[in-house]
């Protein structure tokens, strides 16, 4: 068959977009700019597709990888680490993320559930991964060690591996109705979407746009922010770790036109000293993007006070139903505890048990439905059902209610789930851990609003015998990454329950925030 015939009915020109595709075309229109960073280690645009190549290239003819096989990557924020995900995407082969923070029994959770035949781990959390029981990894590969040898070895030629942009490029882990983590099945095109997305409504993603990385990219959003600049041809700067003073200093003096925050960041940047806001406050930026958890208004106003009106996006969305709604720069002091109007191409439904549209006012699950959404979790119909629909809408049990302008507020979240830092943390897995504790009898896990980190993780615990609150986070420590472990613990002599025995979380929560608890 000749390059220019049709395949399956499609017209002869058609193209799959991918993960990589913005990034090969940029490297065609200026393949000696800079593209990606991180401190004095630079990528130009050629360099960074042979590096993608080399990664395919090796994934297939080393490793044996082949289209629809998984690995996994456990790895902090770092260079390798958007050039391992594009290269085993463009090979067929999608990577698990695993958080850098995690205990040695969640890395083999998220290896073996999702079946990873190979796992690149970072140098500096390869301890961890050393001790975790991998049933199905066959090899590890160290980034900072043997990783370099490895992509250097391998020719940069393109892969010809037929990948479909509806194909999953990578399966974040996210928790889930059992507590344990689930694999979401990300495609290019939910993602590559998503980047267009992004340009319409925040318009800083050209090839003249300069970004900061410093989110998570193991993260949906993280990633999502650290790969749109580069997708496009501009630049972007990868932080390994959030220091306060140099984000502000790298936006000053590299002439940054955007970068992505999280509720915590902007905490620990305003509790720097006057004199330090004042000798670096930034006059480059074109947007100030803010996801993972709600701000507090008074975070808000320091914002806008501090960076100036008209940057100050906040987004709401989810690792399933990626890009919902934003709150954009002229409602942030106009609309508190808003989260804004949908997304271009995004639809949202509030509805009620029986699947009925609510009037507006009323409480509802929140559906969205638009190009952005993931395949579904990984070997788990009963959650995928439970969150897809089969004509096209999803939910993750958000509920929330209109105003009279169609704007979106978030009342509560149908399940439990807690967001502390910009990270998913689910209850029950925490719970389990605290009832492993010869002096627990009863336990249960909630959030409550954080400046710091938007929600903190609180336990309230009945004791069966005399227990510190020091040797329960011992204990906790043991099996736990450090942002599941609870910041307070309160202990009750009885749960509150309803007729039917199952513990009233919103009392809970009722009282926490009143001070009651």
């Amino acid at each position: 068959m000749s390059p220019n015939e049709s395949i399956a009915g499609r017209p002869a020109n058609y193209r799959p977009i991918l993960i990589s595709s913005g990034v090969r075309s940029s490297a065609h229109r200026t393949p000696n700019k800079v593209a990606l960073a991180q401190g004095a280690r630079e990528f130009t645009y050629t360099t960074l597709i042979e590096r993608f190549n080399r990664v395919a290239t090796a994934a297939i003819h080393d490793l044996g990888l082949k289209k629809g096989d998984h690995a996994a990557l456990f790895a902090p924020n770092c260079i390798e680490f958007l050039e391992i995900v594009a290269g085993l995407s463009d090979a067929g082969v999608a990577p698990a993320m695993v958080p850098p923070s995690v205990t040695p029994p969640e890395v083999a959770h998220i290896c073996n559930d999702s079946g990873a035949k190979v796992l690149f781990v970072h140098e500096s959390v390869e301890a961890v991964a050393r001790a975790a029981n991998l049933e199905t990894v066959e090899r590890i590969i160290v980034i900072g060690k043997d990783y370099d040898d490895w992509i250097a070895a391998a020719k940069p030629q393109t892969p010809t591996v037929p990948i479909e942009e509806w194909d999953v490029f990578c399966i974040p882990y996210t928790s889930g109705t059992t507590g344990k983590p689930k694999g979401c099945l990300l495609s290019h095109r939910s993602r590559t979407m998503a980047f267009y997305t992004m340009g319409v409504e925040f318009g800083c993603y050209g090839p003249d746009d300069r970004a900061l990385a410093l989110a998570p990219l193991f993260h949906g959003a993280g990633f999502a922010f650290a790969m749109a600049p580069i997708f496009f041809g501009g630049f972007c700067e990868i932080l390994p770790k959030y220091d306060p003073e140099i984000v502000l200093r790298k936006i000053s003096e590299m002439n940054l036109s955007n970068t992505f925050f999280v509720p915590t960041h902007f905490h620990r940047m305003f509790a720097l000293e006057k004199k330090t806001l004042d000798k670096h406050r930034p006059n480059s930026l074109k947007a100030i993007i803010s996801n993972a958890a709600p701000l507090l208004q008074a975070t808000k106003e320091k914002i806008v006070d501090y960076f100036g009106e008209g940057l100050l996006h906040e987004t709401y969305g989810s690792t399933e139903g990626g890009f919902v709604t934003s709150l954009r720069p002229p409602d942030q002091l106009r609309k508190q505890q808003c989260v804004g109007m949908p997304y271009a191409t995004v639809e949202v439904s509030l509805r009620d048990d029986d699947g009925a549209e609510v009037k507006q006012g009323d409480v509802g699950e929140l559906f969205c439905r638009s190009p952005l959404l993931f395949n579904g979790y990984w070997e788990n119909p009963k959650a995928t059902s439970e969150s897809l629909t089969d004509d096209g809408w999803c939910t993750v049990g958000d509920m929330g209610r209109h105003d009279d302008e169609g704007y979106l507020y978030l009342v509560d979240r149908k399940t439990d789930m807690i967001i502390s830092g910009g990270v998913n943390v689910f209850p029950r897995e925490i719970e389990e851990v605290l009832m492993m504790h010869p002096a627990i009898a009863e336990a249960s896990v909630i959030g409550i609003p954080d400046e710091e980190w938007g929600e903190a993780v609180k336990a309230i615990v009945v004791k069966s015998a005399e227990v510190s609150d020091a040797e329960l986070e011992t204990h906790c420590r043991q099996s736990l990454a450090k942002y599941k472990i609870p910041k307070t613990f309160v202990s009750l002599d009885v749960l509150p329950r309803n007729a039917g025995g199952k513990i009233l979380k919103t009392e809970l929560r009722v009282r926490a925030r009143e001070g009651t608890l």
